[in-house]
């Protein structure tokens, strides 16, 4: 695009490179800490983010994107924003366009990944694949730049030649990308292969956008001054740094690195206070450790199953402690001081609405909203409520609606399940009515344990005969009572000891 006032620039940077496992939001952020200009997420594939939802995480003070599966697919924070690039693995145009509009507004640039050898990547046309594919690099690359509002730049590798690396950048330069970054390794050659600095030079004198260098890690860079020589040796205007940060993040530290053990704790403090995947923890600091993974503190760390645990293993059980109490405390004033205005219906059209979401753990097993506005309507003996719900082509969201006594109610905010949006929507009724909805704490009515009682006697369910009225162009059927039972407790962390720095 034209315009490029306040967008991210790939001039003079030094950057933290895409690496699958490694690259989640602890190690991104403690490479900005340590002085990386920019970051990138690790490789995240667009079937599985094209059916997240964007969730605000007012906790951990987060952005979370979840799949169907619960699993948070991937997390930023503001300390990133400007500063984190999203790479995605593609080889559709349409879908890749999907997920950048999807993730835009919360991070700095898109990149698409057309340099990764592995068969996860390459077997769904991804990754390297695309190097023999230049007709729908353009097209992708095309429709990003034309399609969201932020750089978009792509990594490759190189090709068996000079000459036919250089005319492929030339064909890339021309969709419009911000920048380019060049592993200087063909996809059949791998890490103990040195890395041909010539090719990379060779581009770099071909094309006006940013080159970045990558691929330097064990031939040319094992300290912070070598990767201004790297850069020398190829003439990029950038340099991306993989194993080298991977191995000790603060190689991008200009006084020089600290301990690898310092920088351990340091990333154990990020992934405490934004709660990190275990065992993706784990796996970043086995990579630390390097040779020590086999020592008497290794073997301890392959044994933790939790983050409790592992801090136990370094010494910072303490830490772990304090973080918790202050994910007790944030949350509790969160609860405290959550906007009343939120809580007030409002007409839109012949709709009452509320903006409220169905957070499973808030009610106690085999008790749900709906089991209670079909009691009320029961007793009140008015017709079963009347469920009417849509699908949100773009991400999958979903959204009902409910009818009881010819008024209808919904809940503004979308939901990542059909079953989730009919209980957002009997909530939102309940509320209304100043009816209990169950939750855990809340009066009991004792209507629904009568009720249960008698259908137990009878062997039928409790949210039989509610009428579903589907509005989709797939049918979904009624949730079971074990897809009631599931519950999506996230264990968050915030400020608070979770504010260290890094010198």
């Amino acid at each position: 695009m034209s315009n490029t006032v306040g967008k991210l620039s790939f001039s003079n940077k030094v950057i933290l490179a895409p690496m699958v496992r490694v690259g989640t939001l602890p190690m991104r952020l403690l490479a900005l800490d340590y002085g990386a200009d920019i970051v990138y997420c690790e490789e995240l594939i667009d079937l599985k983010m094209i059916q997240c939802e964007r969730v605000v995480n007012d906790v951990l003070e987060t952005v979370d994107f979840i799949g169907p599966d619960e699993r948070v697919m991937f997390r930023t924070c503001s300390k990133e924003k400007d500063r984190v690039v999203f790479q995605m693995g593609t080889a559709d145009p349409k879908r890749a366009l999907a997920v950048a509009q999807l993730v835009e507004n919360d991070v700095a640039a898109v990149d698409v990944n057309m340099g990764c050898p592995k068969e996860y990547s390459t077997k769904g046309g991804m990754g390297s694949a695309l190097l023999s594919d230049p007709d729908k690099i353009e097209a992708i690359l095309t429709t990003l730049v034309r399609g969201i509002s932020k750089p978009v730049t792509c990594k490759i590798r190189i090709l068996p030649t000079i000459k036919e690396t250089v005319n492929l950048v030339k064909r890339i330069e021309k969709t419009g990308v911000s920048a380019i970054a060049v592993h200087g390794r063909m996809k059949e050659e791998r890490p103990r292969h040195p890395v041909h600095c010539d090719y990379i030079q060779a581009v770099a004198e071909s094309v006006s956008i940013p080159v970045i260098a990558n691929g330097g890690s064990v031939d040319h860079v094992k300290t912070h001054d070598n990767i201004e020589m790297f850069r020398e040796a190829t003439g990029a205007s950038s340099v991306m740094l993989a194993r080298a940060a991977m191995w000790n993040p603060s190689i991008f530290r200009s006084q020089g690195a600290v301990s690898v053990d310092e920088a351990m704790e340091e990333y154990i403090k990020y992934a405490v206070c934004y709660d990190n995947n275990t065992f993706n923890t784990k796996y970043c600091l086995c990579q630390m450790l390097k040779d020590r993974v086999e020592s008497p503190m290794g073997k301890r760390l392959h044994a933790a199953q939790t983050s409790a645990e592992i801090c136990e293993v370094f010494g910072m059980t303490d830490f772990y402690k304090k973080a918790q109490a202050d994910l007790e405390a944030r949350k509790s004033y969160l609860q405290a001081n959550s906007s009343s205005l939120s809580d007030q219906p409002t007409l839109d059209g012949d709709v009452i609405t509320m903006a409220v979401k169905f957070e499973r753990r808030e009610y106690p097993p085999q008790i749900t909203p709906k089991m209670y506005l079909l009691e009320w309507s029961r007793k009140e003996k008015l017709e079963q409520p009347v469920y009417e719900t849509e699908q949100r082509a773009q991400d999958r969201a979903f959204q009902s609606t409910v009818t009881v006594a010819n008024k209808k109610y919904r809940s503004t905010l979308w939901e990542k399940s059909k079953k989730f949006a009919e209980q957002a929507a009997a909530i939102v009724c309940l509320r209304t009515l100043g009816v209990p909805e169950g939750r855990i704490g809340e009066e009991n009515s004792g209507l629904v344990n009568k009720r249960k009682r008698e259908e137990r006697k009878q062997g039928i369910s409790e949210d039989s005969g509610i009428t579903d009225s589907t509005n989709r162009k797939r049918r979904i059927t009624e949730p079971s009572q074990k897809d009631e039972q599931e519950t999506n407790d996230k264990m968050m962390v915030v400020n608070g000891s979770c504010g260290q720095t890094v010198p």
